[in-house]
């Protein structure tokens, strides 16, 4: 069994013999319904609200004092307003005598921005500072942009992987996906590509010369500042500038369902870049599969007028607005692996099931 069953009983018991209280912010109240109804634990009264001043403030109506709470907010179009929702009740469960805080955060907000590029910082591990110092005791999420994040935080981290899911959809829902291949939207992202192909046994591809986005790029750092006029500038190798090489696919998609995976599906333009390759090329049918839908801005018009025949993401951000505007949207629902995840954490049991079947490269 993954899940208590949802009773009257239970519910009584979660609630108030066993120590567990399941609290939510504002980002995510779909996925916290679906959690709470497939644990058998009714979400916490607490009321987490903006004043007129648009400070975040939040009012817990229960007693937590020696209990296991669970946090669960997740990244969505009002990012920063979520991470002080979320600072806010950690740090207000912890005054209040909590024993433990778990944060369940499917998407790791500023999880993008994990790098140092130029003169700026590495905001992701001010954040990861920032949870772990209001009182959090331990963090689950889902498919982190970079799994080198988790080192960001002095508390445990669970990355959990949502490719079981996808591969699942993929298996039910795309018809002769035997006939499919793998493809890799950039060199970057080859390693989940092929982790993809071999489960899913089929063939693997790559999008070459697209150029990486400003923030993924590690070899455009530019903190250097102009040499002083100390020597003569012979004495400095030339160097030529980058040129962009076109677009090509590494690999025969003539003839098949090309399937593109990535992580976060953010600016829909690369994915729609490379779908037209990929379409000139010969695929007859395109997918693009994510864990993390994000589509800001205006990428679900830029997917609708696109010969992407489906997008599939897991239901981590809230997308509803988006899938109004773009019907190729199609969610998969990950609320039974958070589920199991809380109900481990909380009865200290191992984690390893989560992760049976699991590859370091999804």
């Amino acid at each position: 069994r993954l899940a208590m069953p949802v009773t009257s009983a239970s519910v009584g018991i979660a609630d108030q013999s066993s120590g567990m209280v399941l609290l939510a912010g504002n980002s995510h109240p779909e996925l916290a319904r679906l959690v709470s109804d497939r644990l058998g634990v009714r979400l916490g009264d607490a009321v987490v609200y903006n004043k007129t001043n648009r400070e975040t403030s939040v009012d817990i109506k229960q007693s937590v004092r020696g209990k296991h709470v669970f946090i669960l907010q997740s990244g969505s179009k009002n990012v920063n307003n979520d991470i002080v929702e979320l600072l806010i009740l950690i740090y207000a469960c912890k005054t209040s005598a909590a024993t433990k805080i778990t944060v369940v955060m499917p998407y790791l907000p500023y999880s993008k921005q994990c790098r140092m590029l130029r003169r700026s910082s590495i905001p992701m591990r001010l954040v990861a500072e920032m949870i772990s110092k209001s009182g959090a005791t331990r963090l689950v999420s889902l498919d982190l942009y970079r799994k080198e994040i988790q080192g960001f935080f002095s508390i445990p981290v669970d990355n959990l992987r949502a490719s079981l899911f996808l591969l699942q959809y993929i298996r039910e829902y795309i018809p002769d996906h035997k006939n499919a291949i793998i493809v890799a939207k950039n060199p970057g992202v080859m390693h989940k590509a092929t982790s993809y192909a071999d489960r899913l046994r089929v063939g693997v591809a790559v999008i070459h010369g697209e150029q990486k986005e400003e923030e993924e790029s590690g070899t455009e750092d530019g903190r250097q500042s102009p040499p002083p006029n100390i020597a003569p500038f012979e004495l400095f190798p030339s160097s030529l500038p980058k040129e962009k090489p076109p677009l090509t696919v590494v690999g025969d998609v003539g003839g098949r369902i090309a399937i593109m995976v990535d992580d976060i599906i953010d600016d829909a333009a690369s994915f729609v870049a490379a779908a037209e390759v990929l379409k000139a090329r010969g695929a007859y049918k395109i997918y693009v599969m994510a864990t993390h839908g994000v589509l800001s801005s205006d990428a679900p018009a830029l997917l609708e007028a696109s010969p992407i025949t489906e997008i599939i993401v897991t239901n981590t951000v809230p997308h509803e607005m988006q899938k109004m505007r773009c019907h190729k949207i199609k969610t998969v629902d990950i609320s039974l692996m958070l589920c199991e995840a809380v109900r481990r954490i909380y009865y200290n049991e191992s984690m390893g099931q989560l992760f049976r079947d699991i590859n370091m490269d999804d």
